[in-house]
């Protein structure tokens, strides 16, 4: 912080004042996801985590969306932020889309393992090996990774553990999941404390991961931003949950008759959504996994099951009714 010694007194800067607001407005929104996590805790919800283990930290699912219900005046204020645009803007370019997830790790509670995120992160290896290299370039130029401190964060908390320039290493999307990775990260990586109203940002390609709160007394908040390209969407909308209630008769049909698995893929791919989000990721949590299942996922097993199409069309409705917030 800078400051100005005038007459004996010490006075805060303009750039100092404008921190203060912001930490204001930090402690607000706080607040709020205090709220949430209260509900959350009173209703049963709230769990499932992407790289920790069960349990270890609070959660809110699409906290952009909830702040905004709860508090419009304080969501408002917090997102009209002109540094997150401007960093969004920088990487992604205009018309990017924001979410946000709070995560609040408890003391003791252990670390993540080290992981790159979204898009192709969030795949099982076997699946992100199938994508060319291409793909594998581009995907973290589609998002930006981001956390604002909702506390002081020092070492001993666990901020975010970085492994420095690991986001060039292309077949990183492979490799995170390596023991030998892994070890070369614990051994390697470094550490960034951040006071209440800091941010970092960062390439989702980046070998990273939250640490250990060591502490006894802090609760680790942080709001978790990934915000997208307006290029990772789709130019039109399909009714894919139609599509594939239409279809699967034909590939029941066409599986008896012998069809191959070639064949089957292909259609299956036509039709039906292949990738699990955007998703409401309290309905329908990665607790089996690093994501839930994509409707294209639940065509498959049942063309492989050879079930009702009554069945099927239940279970795409309820599928796309867990999605809806």
């Amino acid at each position: 912080m800078s400051v100005a010694a005038v007459s004996g007194r010490v006075w805060l800067s303009e750039q100092d004042r404008d921190l203060e607001a912001f930490r204001a407005l930090v402690d607000r929104v706080t607040a709020v996801f205090e709220a949430l996590i209260a509900e959350q805790r009173v209703s049963g919800t709230g769990a499932g985590d992407h790289f920790a283990g069960p349990r270890a930290n609070d959660r809110v699912w699409n906290a952009l969306e909830k702040t905004a219900l709860y508090a419009p005046e304080a969501f408002a204020d917090y997102d009209a932020n002109d540094v997150l645009a401007l960093v969004s803007s920088a990487w992604l370019g205009p018309r990017y889309q924001v979410t946000s997830q709070v995560n609040v790790v408890n003391p003791g509670a252990a670390g993540q393992t080290a992981h790159r995120d979204h898009h192709l992160g969030f795949l099982g290896h076997a699946v992100a090996a199938a994508y060319p290299a291409q793909v594998h370039r581009l995907s973290p130029a589609l998002t930006l990774q981001g956390a604002v401190a909702h506390c002081d964060m020092p070492v001993e908390s666990g901020p975010t553990r970085y492994l420095p320039y690991s986001q060039l290493y292309e077949p990183g999307y492979l490799a995170w999941r390596l023991p030998e990775f892994q070890a070369y990260f614990e051994a390697q990586h470094v550490q960034l404390p951040l006071a209440r109203g800091d941010a970092a940002f960062f390439s989702p390609a980046l070998f990273h991961a939250a640490g250990t709160d060591r502490t006894a007394d802090v609760r680790r908040t942080a709001n978790l931003l990934q915000v997208s390209s307006a290029f990772g969407r789709a130019m039109e909308s399909v009714d894919r949950e139609a599509v594939a209630d239409a279809v699967f008769p034909v590939l029941l049909r066409r599986a008896a008759q012998g069809a191959g698995e070639e064949w089957l893929e292909n259609v299956i791919a036509a039709s039906a959504e292949g990738y699990p989000f955007p998703a409401n990721l309290d309905s329908d949590p990665p607790v089996d996994g690093l994501a839930p299942p994509a409707p294209a996922d639940v065509l498959r097993r049942a063309v492989r099951e050879a079930g009702a199409p009554q069945r099927l069309r239940a279970e795409l409705r309820a599928g796309t009714e867990r999605r809806e917030s």
